[in-house]
């Protein structure tokens, strides 16, 4: 026989470990790539055009730095403008769902069964998860927000982190390959080093991205190092050409 003194053995708890702050990481992986291939490309298509300035770099830098200060702002505008929509189109939905499960509930009652049919719940299993529903209506309305709609409410304050995380991670994007122009005074030399540290930040910068999203390191590096040299080559080609004919 067992003694009843002794402790039953507690079960384990299972603990789910989930990475929750895609969007943030969403506004920096937007910052960031953008901010480490446009003024990139700027600024090699300016070297390959000023040879015959007296400080070419000076030129560069100073070009530069115009374009990191207007980039990071219309990118972080742009991701306010974004964030507030999302924020405006939860509300106009929202309302309208509230409007629907008070003057429309059978066209809503409707709905919970096809959602359920998705998954392969029948009426018969549904129907008290409805009535619970219909007891609640605000929970009514979030299940429908959720799962009919596909819509998650923003967090409060959403916006203007999201414009102040895209524009950060822009000027820290900026200044990688700028920073070599900064440092030499020969253009050829800060244009060759500028395009080694770019490719080399493109590639720390996936390898990160891939480890928070779970996508895998190399992969992930490789992609971004990929993706974000040909949007760099491209311009820089595009500025080469445009030089050479004017």
């Amino acid at each position: 026989m067992s003694n009843p003194n002794e402790s039953t053995p507690k079960p384990h708890s299972h603990h789910e470990v989930h990475f929750d702050s895609s969007e943030t990481v969403r506004d920096i992986v937007i910052g960031l790539s953008d901010g480490l291939t446009v003024p990139f490309a700027l600024a090699a298509g300016i070297a390959g055009a000023v040879t015959n300035v007296a400080s070419p770099t000076h030129l560069v830098v100073t070009a530069g730095l115009a374009e990191i200060a207007a980039g990071s702002i219309a990118m972080g505008l742009g991701g306010y403008l974004a964030s507030r929509g999302d924020t405006e189109h939860f509300a106009s939905e929202r309302r309208r769902e509230e409007h629907e499960v008070v003057h429309r509930p059978e066209d809503e009652a409707a709905e919970i069964y096809e959602i359920f049919e998705q998954y392969g719940v029948d009426h018969e299993a549904a129907t008290p998860v409805l009535r619970s529903l219909q007891a609640n209506p605000k929970a009514y309305v979030d299940f429908m927000m959720r799962f009919e709609l596909g819509l998650e409410e923003p967090e409060p304050g959403r916006a203007l982190r999201s414009a102040a995380t895209i524009a950060f991670s822009y000027i820290v994007g900026g200044f990688v390959p700028l920073a070599s122009y900064l440092i030499f005074r020969d253009i050829n030399v800060a244009l060759k080093v500028s395009i080694v540290v770019t490719l080399i930040a493109l590639a720390v910068f996936g390898a990160v991205k891939g480890k928070l999203l779970g996508a895998g390191v190399l992969k992930s590096a490789l992609q971004t190092v990929i993706i974000g040299g040909i949007a760099a080559a491209a311009a820089f080609g595009l500025a080469r050409l445009l030089n050479t004919h004017t």
